[in-house]
């Protein structure tokens, strides 16, 4: 077996967060539900757009997010993504090739537009987001480069990206190219909404034998499983994947390993400023650190203090040098 050049490749949407205070109000006139996560069309992105705040944008989307923790914290990335050739698409793709990750993916030509998230921020945290996935929900089975896939360590899925046909054919093709390449594949199962489309889909993932690490908060793992307690559901899919990796906002985290538990707390933050990219920062410190041969233990501390960094600002990209934070764990 060839011996990979890169950590990780993902695969994932290429958004364009837009992130703005908003109150409880603005929410209820737009019968939005607080935390959630929704697809909207073009005229309801408008709308939204239009009744939102003063904000601000930066690239994002999910499997893009992981990566630039990632990349971060010293590890090489590809990302695999569709845009359109108008600004924002532009946008993102300078942000992330700037972040050192590879990004060849071609841009279209035709419409849609590239994809936005409009992320509402209430004063207690809480982000509640409406993702138009414009161009990214055309990324075609031809973008994903299999050469691409076999040279990582660890192909990397976003959940969020499994609604469309489209992508989600493309991740089917890529999930095969790294079975046969030997390597590992990690899911994001991304959020509840998703699950709830795709529940059977996921879980026929799991049941084949076809995610290496899975990524879940304590809602969707319950979710998946369809059951009300949170050991139960982690009980039931545990010994179906190498490593299943659960968080729990202010109560950490926990991974089980070839059926061995392991758990941390969270990491202290000073104040929660915006939960935005909580989770994909955690993966990105937990995926940083079994890159590098980490074990669970440090892996999940890793997670969490990437995840504690994000939350202490706006956005869902890290703003304090997360070498820094790690301390001994890059070293140890």
């Amino acid at each position: 077996m060839t011996e990979p050049s890169l950590d990780v490749v993902a695969i994932g949407n290429a958004i364009v967060d837009v992130i703005a205070r908003a109150d409880d109000e603005l929410l209820a006139m737009h019968s939005l539900v607080k935390g959630s996560m929704q697809l909207v069309d073009t005229a309801t992105a408008e709308l939204l757009y239009d009744n939102m705040g003063p904000g601000l944008e930066m690239s994002g989307g999910s499997a893009a997010n992981t990566l630039a923790g990632m990349a971060a914290l010293g590890r090489s990335c590809a990302f695999i993504g569709q845009v359109r050739d108008d600004v924002l698409g532009k946008a993102f793709s300078h942000d992330i090739r700037a972040l050192g990750i590879r990004f060849d993916t071609p841009a279209r030509t035709e419409e849609p537009p590239t994809a936005r998230c409009l992320i509402m921020v209430t004063p207690d945290a809480q982000r509640t987001m409406n993702t138009y996935l414009g161009a990214s929900q055309h990324l075609p089975p031809a973008a994903i480069d299999a050469d691409l896939i076999r040279s990582a360590r660890i192909l990397y899925l976003e959940g969020y990206l499994w609604d469309p046909e489209e992508p989600r054919s493309a991740m089917r093709g890529a999930m095969a190219t790294a079975r046969e390449a030997g390597r590992e594949v990690a899911f994001t199962l991304s959020d509840a909404f998703v699950i709830e489309r795709y529940r059977d889909d996921f879980r026929a993932l799991i049941e084949d034998g076809l995610i290496d690490i899975l990524f879940a908060n304590e809602v969707e793992i319950m979710s998946l499983a369809q059951i009300n307690d949170f050991e139960e559901a982690v009980a039931l899919f545990a010994p179906k994947v190498s490593t299943l990796v659960v968080t729990r906002s202010e109560k950490g985290a926990i991974a089980i390993k070839n059926g061995e538990r392991f758990e941390c707390g969270a990491a202290p933050v000073r104040e929660v400023v915006d939960t935005t990219g909580a989770g994909d920062l955690f993966a990105a410190g937990f995926l940083s650190g079994h890159v590098t041969g980490k074990g669970p233990v440090d892996c999940l501390a890793m997670g969490a203090i990437a995840a504690a960094e994000v939350i202490s600002h706006y956005g869902a990209r890290p703003e304090t040098d997360l070498k820094a934070l790690m301390g001994g764990f890059l070293h140890a």
